[in-house]
């Protein structure tokens, strides 16, 4: 069983479809992917899950500081923690968001619950 969920295909974001039909990713791509559009996708931005995001691209424009920081760091924490539920240890998931003049920092930690398998991802976001 363990070896079927590692080895598992996922549908592929954002979706890419081709001959051979709709492109897929494996577990570890995709949930780099599934926290890709937590970050990238703005609150209300979806129909039926309006508090689905973080909308990190809106933040370009905020005062980059510690309050900042604390703020996007509480509010990724909780959105990541809804959307990979059941993929992510809880106790794994980490956030840690610094700034460095005109750029955002954000650091996500986790691990996969199924193949306990741990990663570490940055991501700059620039004003």
């Amino acid at each position: 069983m363990a070896t079927q969920l590692h080895n598992a295909d996922f549908m592929k974001f954002p979706l890419t479809i081709d001959e051979a039909g709709a492109q897929t990713s494996a577990r570890r791509q995709h949930i780099r992917e599934q926290i890709e559009q937590v970050l990238f996708t703005n609150p209300g931005e979806r129909w039926f899950r309006p508090e689905f995001g973080a909308g990190i691209r809106a933040l370009v424009f905020e005062p980059n500081s510690s309050v900042l920081w604390e703020v996007t760091k509480k509010r990724l924490l909780a959105s990541l923690s809804d959307a990979l539920a059941g993929e992510v240890s809880a106790s794994s998931l980490g956030v840690s968001v610094t700034g460095e003049g005109a750029q955002l920092i954000i650091e996500i930690t986790y691990t996969l619950a199924t193949i306990n398998y741990s990663e570490r991802l940055e991501f700059a976001v620039e004003g």
